[in-house]
């Protein structure tokens, strides 16, 4: 029988070789024996998948997240930002990690996008919804003419990352205009006139093609465009959702805001 070296090294060498490694390996290095599930919850290992501005990031929160924050360790606050993102910038963002990665992830709050008309009552309204993280959503009372678009800039993103953007919406009752005309859906760097267009419907009918889905947070999503982030030197990234046929009325589209997250590689 081979010797069992995991006991024979100190859970601090385990835990400085594990932080050369990723998050989920982190994870899954539990699984190898009590010693190294022991040093795979170390400060020393989360503490480098924290991104190095994330206290700065978060102190631009409210003062009751930053108390809380404050009594974390950085294993519980690496986890917390995993499931529980942070408002941020007087509730118009919210930022969290990707859980596999701890790369930065950010939403766009409603209030954050420009929206075509979103201050003319006849239009739209904004209101609150208990289920949503931000303090208003802005609900689509009827246009003719939808006109979305919300910008981040690539230097707060994680380099060398791709991301993807999703629209995060649902609707209201009554609704209509969206099971009958797709809409246009972009995204792109803003010096640049790459990325894809995509043409999808919003509430598909039952022989068209579900292109969204159920987040398990109350919402739905459906991706925009991705876009991949180098050195955040790009300036921005735009992205976009339109439908400008004058001859097709819309209502009931809730808009939650823009998720802006790496790309699942798993």
């Amino acid at each position: 029988m081979k010797p069992d070296i995991t006991n024979k090294l100190p859970e601090e060498c385990i835990s400085y070789i594990l932080s050369f490694t990723s998050p989920i390996d982190v994870c899954r290095s539990k699984l190898v024996s009590p010693v190294f599930r022991s040093a795979a919850d170390s400060d020393t290992i989360w503490g480098k998948f924290l991104p190095p501005d994330c206290y700065d990031i978060i102190s631009n929160s409210s003062s009751s997240s930053n108390q809380l924050v404050a009594s974390m360790s950085k294993t519980q606050l690496y986890f917390h930002l995993c499931n529980n993102p942070v408002v941020i910038d007087n509730g118009t963002m919210s930022f969290g990690l990707d859980k596999a990665t701890g790369k930065k992830c950010y939403m766009l709050a409603a209030r954050r996008l420009s929206i075509a008309w979103s201050n003319t009552p006849n239009y739209w309204r904004w209101r609150h919804l208990p289920e949503s993280r931000f303090s208003e959503v802005a609900e689509l009372r009827q246009v003719w003419w939808l006109d979305v678009k919300g910008t981040i800039e690539t230097k707060i993103l994680s380099p060398k990352t791709t991301y993807v953007a999703y629209l995060v919406y649902k609707f209201a009752t009554p609704r209509y205009g969206f099971e009958k005309k797709p809409v246009d859906l972009h995204v792109e760097l803003e010096q640049s006139d790459a990325g894809r267009t995509f043409r999808v419907f919003l509430d598909p009918s039952e022989n068209i093609p579900q292109f969204s889905r159920e987040r398990g947070d109350g919402w739905m999503e459906v991706k925009l465009g991705e876009f991949f982030n180098e050195h955040g030197d790009d300036g921005k990234a735009i992205c976009s959702l339109r439908e400008v046929d004058n001859y097709i009325p819309k209502k009931g589209l809730i808009v939650e805001g823009i998720d802006i997250r790496p790309k699942d590689i798993r």
